[in-house]
């Protein structure tokens, strides 16, 4: 897979899973594990080939490298996920944000980027946050 591949829709939300994790440039080991128990679990991901990771995190890597990469990327997670994915893509980027037990500076600005860009409600984005934190708080 190249930069000027297409993804799956799987693939789009893994993509968009790793450039949460990538947007601090310090991906953390607890957000890795959160992408990987989505994976693993999640019914959106049943059939998914992990075999593809690797190349899915490489163009991601390769796309954020790039001068209007994140542009880049953003298109191509728009041109495979349907639009009724908007708020799962949206809830699986707030996991995976949330996984390290706090969301601030370029995560913050990157789940901005992602609620405009895959055109969540104001709205439902804060309940969808609101239970990303819920889920991820610790005693």
């Amino acid at each position: 897979m190249t930069a000027d591949s297409s993804l799956t829709a799987q693939d789009a939300l893994v993509a968009l899973m790793i450039a949460v994790s990538a947007s601090d440039e310090d991906i953390r080991t607890a957000e890795l594990v959160r992408i990987n128990n989505m994976i693993n679990h999640l019914p959106v991901f049943h059939d998914y080939d992990e075999e593809r990771l690797p190349a899915v995190s490489r163009t991601v890597f390769d796309l954020l490298g790039e001068e209007d990469g994140l542009d880049a990327l953003f298109g191509l997670i728009r041109d495979a996920l349907p639009e009724r994915m908007s708020e799962t893509a949206y809830a699986l980027a707030c996991d995976v944000a949330a996984a390290d037990g706090r969301i601030e500076g370029a995560e913050a600005r990157m789940l901005e980027e992602i609620r405009h860009e895959m055109a969540v409600d104001r709205l439902h984005a804060a309940a969808i946050e609101r239970g990303a934190r819920a889920r991820h708080m610790t005693l």
